[in-house]
């Protein structure tokens, strides 16, 4: 093992948690002050839930040697209790338990995601069942499909989706953002409007500068999760680490643009969306693009889901915090646009139609993207169905207008001075 690759790894992993709180303050200014408590719990209720899931099983699943050869789901016996990890491997170039720790927080951070889309109307125990049967089956056979490789001496076989159809996703564009998107419109779907939609007052964020400073830690784990997805501190990296930098810049550009050219100014909530939804796009396209494939990326990305949040008033789906506009519309865009700006001069080391590739690689993006969409919204939607018959969704109205701190979590994130505070009361400060 080389000592800088495992540094860099455990660097990268630490980099990825500061996703969870960054992704918990991004949401949380967004919703109104009585809502944003119940915000960050989802998201590190999510994670934490997935956690345990991924050391039990969820590990295995992913990475296990695939059933059957079919490339669908690995072997759940092969890793299970991750005890197989403890013990060194003089071969493996990283440690396995780190490349597990590693992994488990891609598919934590898939899961919070889709927080945003139930955002101050979904009951706190149905989120966590959601979750943990979300990330059961659906995380886990998808990233199977995106992560897991075949051993080059095929003692290993891993999933279809880059194995066998071998479409590029360098560090998680199908099996993170679009597959978090499309859930999203699944559960948003089933779960129905808030009290009031679309122009409900506690609906409106309370807290624009939470919303910058988590976006601002989201583009510092980004480098974790891009340019930690080499797996090697080297000129892989570096590239990929370069291409997220200049691809969130340009996303942030191009969202304060077009809002500039249509709405006559350049918001703040509005630069934070372009960053995230460029980053999203770099995402899978970070390691087979140019810096100049990066910029054009980032700013198509900001620009494009700029209009795309509006498809949600057009289209009847409450999907509060955009993670549809955001993180489907941007996923697709960077695993597409692989087909047109990679360059075999990058990492990847695949041309794209600009560079004389044809159409062929095109197409393999094409199917991968509609494979993980058609997955993953159907199984979803008959989650969140199943659910909602069994322990019910949604919290009650009067509780929703009132804001769901409270009746979730008998708590306030906010008090004022005046406010009297009995001794024993969980509002104590």
């Amino acid at each position: 093992m080389n000592s800088g690759d495992v540094a860099w790894i455990l660097a990268a992993s630490a980099l990825l948690c500061i996703m969870i709180p960054g992704l918990a303050l991004f949401y949380g200014g967004m919703v109104g002050s009585r809502r944003i408590l119940n915000m960050m719990m989802m998201c590190f209720g999510g994670m934490s839930i997935v956690a345990v899931l991924w050391a039990v099983f969820g590990y295995s699943l992913v990475f296990g040697n695939s059933v059957a050869g079919a490339g669908i789901i690995g072997d759940v016996t092969e890793y299970l209790g991750l005890d197989k990890l403890l013990a060194a491997d003089p071969a493996a170039a990283l440690p396995g338990a780190l490349f597990a720790a590693f992994q488990l927080f891609f598919a934590g951070i898939t899961t919070a995601i889709i927080a945003g889309a139930a955002a101050g109307r979904m009951k706190f125990g149905a989120w966590m069942a959601f979750s943990a049967l979300w990330a059961t089956l659906v995380y886990f056979p998808v990233a199977h499909w995106v992560f897991a490789f075949s051993s080059p001496d095929g003692s290993v076989v891993g999933g279809w989706i880059v194995n066998n159809l071998k479409a590029i996703d360098f560090a998680g564009g199908t099996a993170v953002h679009m597959n978090a998107g499309i859930a999203s419109l699944a559960l948003a779907i089933v779960l129905g409007r808030s009290a009031g939609w679309p122009k409900s007052e506690h609906t409106k964020p309370h807290s624009r500068p939470l919303v910058l400073v988590g976006a601002g830690l989201l583009w510092a784990g980004w480098f974790g999760f891009n340019a930690g997805s080499a797996l090697t501190a080297g000129q892989s990296a570096s590239v990929v680490f370069l291409n997220t930098a200049v691809a969130g810049a340009a996303g942030l550009l191009a969202w304060a643009a077009v809002e500039r050219l249509r709405l006559g100014s350049a918001s703040s909530m509005g630069a934070a969306s372009g960053l995230i939804a460029a980053l999203v796009a770099i995402t899978p396209a970070c390691g087979a693009v140019s810096p100049l494939g990066a910029l054009a990326i980032g700013a198509i990305a900001g620009a494009v889901c700029s209009l795309a949040i509006e498809l949600k008033f057009r289209l009847g789906f409450d999907d509060s915090l955009d993670v549809v506009g955001v993180h489907l519309v941007g996923g697709i865009i960077g695993t597409l646009l692989i087909g047109f700006f990679a360059t075999a001069a990058a990492p990847n080391k695949v041309n794209g139609l600009f560079y004389g590739g044809g159409f062929g690689l095109l197409g393999v993006q094409s199917v991968a993207t509609l494979a993980v969409l058609g997955y993953s919204f159907v199984v979803t939607w008959i989650i969140a169905k199943v659910l909602n018959i069994t322990m019910g969704l949604r919290i009650h109205e009067a509780d929703e207008l009132r804001g769901i701190d409270m009746a979730a979590h008998a708590e306030e994130a906010y008090l004022s001075d005046e406010e009297p505070v009995e001794l024993g009361s969980p509002h104590r400060a």
